[in-house]
């Protein structure tokens, strides 16, 4: 109601005239009147008289009349009219209701004698009305009315509950028969249990829609019963009926507006339902489009669904009630200043968004390094991404940062080439490189998640004062298992290098070999290994003869 209310003001301010009417000559406008109402029922009209307005002088006579109306005493019989010099008199007893004057007959083409008798005539009736709604029997009858319409809205609302109990029930059992799915050849657009379960709803907010009417009806009657409450239930009445008259009228003066809206919209709704069956289609790559990758439906119908609903609001805009009013173009104007200071930055991360997308850096589940941030891509939006770090952390970044940021994907050559994990490790001069080449090998290939094909190879990347730097270089498919990968790799090194006697120098470690015990573990060692002691040498002076 508040809905169609506002609509209606905007077409009205819409429709005002925007110039001022030219002064013209106009006849003579008559005195103002003033309504006389007694218990909500409008008797006529009177006119202001010497100083006296006509608003209080009507008011003196409701005062009057409410007054004879609660006097049991007096019979609408006792009402006279007396007529005087200047005025006819209106009398009942001693009291003066009201004096009609020339004045007030001037335009009704009766005399003030007539005008008087027709106003006493009325003033009777409503007296008559008024004791006889007050009376004990119309409040017994009102009581025995009330009762029976309490009876009759209890049976309505029993057989209410029984009628939509069974249409619920009828409803459920027609899933699949009688309600089939809604198909297109193979393509499933609706099934039956949706479809039932909508209709199931439609029948309880009917249910609920009725029940409320019927209590708003069963109010406003039995309110009308009483006397006390007649005017409620005449309020209550106009509740209602005062806001659909309003709706009403404007509904009629743009029905034409709002028909062309109902089709503009309707036709841009199958043409929106269209477009996503058949980017659905496109991403479960039963359609295929050269060049257009499955992963790319869902953004592209996002950005065409966007489009149609921008085209269909420009289309329908001049429409729209109230398009034309200057508060409706300020209003307009001020949102849109609003939303562009707003969504610079929201703007800068959709615009981001898209250009990820169609760039294909990375794909929901892949292992990606963004910045400093390492983990697996959880969701891609339009306005952030989010990264569930190998620690369960979920980072979420802004697209424009991401955009900025380069991006390591380590997931996507892994399936088909295989993603290379490599370390350094660093052994002394003494330890044959081909040695150390074969263990670095045998470590990796023991190692779970290396491939096996390709084999794993090393890479002897510098030869360093103490030491060589030997990388060894592994084949994985499993990028998301990287730090575990690693993790394993190096025990398994660590053992090999130790079960053949190979002592590992990473990164700066040097001793002295005489008197040192090597940096083998024990358990790798002989039973019969003794720690060597130091060796010390005489040499003789040349010349003196002394050692």
């Amino acid at each position: 109601m508040l809905a169609a209310l506002l609509f209606t003001c905007s077409c009205a301010f819409a429709n005002k005239p925007s110039t001022k009417a030219k002064p013209a000559s106009a006849p003579a406008v008559a005195a103002p009147e003033a309504p006389v109402i007694v218990n909500r029922t409008k008797l006529f009209s009177v006119r202001g008289v010497l100083s006296l307005t006509a608003a209080a002088r009507a008011q003196m006579i409701e005062k009057r009349i409410e007054a004879l109306s609660k006097d049991v005493t007096l019979q609408s019989q006792q009402l006279s009219v007396s007529n005087t010099e200047a005025s006819t008199d209106i009398v009942a007893g001693d009291l003066i209701v009201m004096s009609v004057t020339d004045q007030d007959a001037a335009g009704t083409g009766k005399t003030r004698q007539e005008l008087a008798a027709a106003y006493s005539q009325q003033i009777s009736g409503l007296l008559v009305a008024s004791r006889h709604a007050y009376s004990l029997k119309s409040l017994m009858l009102g009581a025995l009315y009330a009762l029976l319409a309490t009876a009759i809205l209890i049976l309505i609302l029993r057989l209410l509950g029984i009628i939509f109990r069974k249409i619920y029930s009828k409803l459920n059992a027609w899933r699949g028969t009688l309600i089939p799915s809604l198909r297109i050849q193979k393509f499933e657009m609706l099934p039956a249990d949706r479809i039932a379960d909508f209709a199931v709803e439609i029948a309880r907010l009917f249910r609920l829609a009725l029940v409320l009417v019927l209590f708003y009806s069963y109010l406003s009657l039995v309110l009308g019963f009483f006397p006390w409450t007649r005017g409620y239930a005449h309020m209550l009445l106009g509740y209602v009926v005062a806001p659909l008259k309003v709706v009403g009228s404007a509904i009629a003066s743009y029905l034409p507006n709002l028909f062309f809206i109902a089709v503009i919209v309707l036709i841009s709704f199958y043409i929106i339902k269209f477009v996503k069956t058949i980017f659905n289609e496109i991403e479960k790559e039963t359609i295929a489009i050269p060049s257009f990758y499955s992963d790319w439906a869902q953004p592209t119908y996002k950005i065409v669904r966007t489009l149609i609903l921008a085209l269909m609001v420009v289309v329908a805009f001049p429409y729209m009630p109230g398009a034309s009013s200057p508060a409706f173009r300020g209003v307009s104007i001020f949102l849109g200043v609003l939303v562009s200071l707003g969504s610079t930055s929201a703007v800068a991360n959709i615009v981001a968004g898209v250009i990820l997308t169609y760039m294909r850096a990375f794909k929901i589940g892949d292992r990606v390094k963004i910045a400093d941030t390492v983990g697996d891509v959880v969701e891609k939006t339009l306005l952030v991404t989010r990264v569930l770090t190998i620690k369960n952390v979920e980072v979420t970044i802004a697209n424009a940062m991401v955009l900025s940021s380069h991006i390591i994907n380590y997931s996507a050559s892994a399936q088909q080439e295989g993603l290379i994990l490599h370390t350094t490790v660093t052994i002394g001069y003494d330890a044959p490189w081909r040695t150390v080449h074969q263990l670095l090998i045998n470590a990796a290939l023991a190692c779970e998640g290396i491939l096996q094909e390709p084999r794993p190879y090393v890479l002897q990347t510098a030869l360093d004062d103490f030491y060589v730097h030997y990388q060894i270089n592994a084949f994985t498919n499993q990028p998301n298992r990287m730090a575990q990968i690693y993790s394993d790799l190096h025990e398994l090194i660590q053992d090999k290098f130790n079960e053949a006697g190979v002592e590992i120098m990473s990164s700066h470690y040097a001793n002295v070999r005489d008197g040192n015990k090597t940096t083998i573990p024990e358990n790798y060692l002989s039973r019969d290994y003794i720690t060597p002691s130091f060796r010390v040498e005489m040499e003789k002076s040349p010349g003196n003869g002394r050692d």
